[in-house]
Order: structure tokens, then sequence, then C-alpha cells
């Protein structure tokens, strides 16, 4: 059972930056697959971006390409999500989720372990 864990979520203002952080309590983290979704009020969990076991492979959804940038540290058991040039419309509620998947990485389903989110809201 991998328990995940982010931080780094807060207000901030149109085109500010914030890094937020996606902790596992598993050494094993690095055997999966994790991957950043977003979920606003009314709406579904979408993908946002993923990264592959050793941090080689990347997804992002074209909304989020050029301005987000994942990575991890599999001796920390970490993975980071950098956010530049934030927008009002990223504003949502930002989940870390981990699975052991090869491919579809933006496939919600796919992912057996999630966190409890942190909130990113952005003002205009």
């Amino acid at each position: 059972q991998v328990q995940l864990v982010e931080s780094g979520g807060g207000l901030v203002q149109a085109g500010d930056s914030l890094r937020l952080s996606c902790s596992a309590s598993e050494r094993t983290f690095s055997s999966y697959v994790t991957g950043w979704f977003r979920q606003a009020p009314g709406k579904e969990r979408t993908s946002v971006a993923a990264i592959s076991r050793g941090g080689i492979n990347t997804y992002y959804t074209d909304s989020v390409k050029d301005r987000f940038t994942i990575s991890r540290d599999n001796a920390k058991n970490t993975v980071y999500l950098q956010m530049n040039d934030l927008s009002p419309e990223d504003t949502a509620k930002y989940f870390c989720a981990a699975a052991n998947i090869y491919s579809h990485y933006d496939s919600r389903e796919r992912y057996d372990y999630w966190g409890q989110g942190t909130q990113v809201t952005v003002s205009s």
C-alpha cells in the first residue's frame, strides 16, 4: 500500500509560480509511474502530467505544456510539479497518484493509489 501526501498548494496571482510535492511512504515508490491530476469544482478529475519510474518519460496535457514540469527524486520518494505562469484556469485541487502501468499515463482509471490533494487557487 502506497500512501501519498501532496503539499505546496496555495493562493497565488496570475503569472506566479508554485511547486507541488508528492511524498510517498514506500521505498518501492520508484516502481510506480506517478501522475498529477486536478479537479475543479463541478468538473471531472483530469490528468495534468505524469512521469515514468526512472523519470525518463513524461506526459503533459496540452494546456500545461511549456508551463509545468514534472520531475522525481526517487532517493527522496518524492515527485514534483513545477508550475509556472499560472492562470485562473489552473485553479483546482491537485492530486498525486501512483500506478504500476506501462502506458496510458493519462488514464485516471489506471491509477491505484491517490493522495488527498492540495488546493491551488490562482487569482486574476
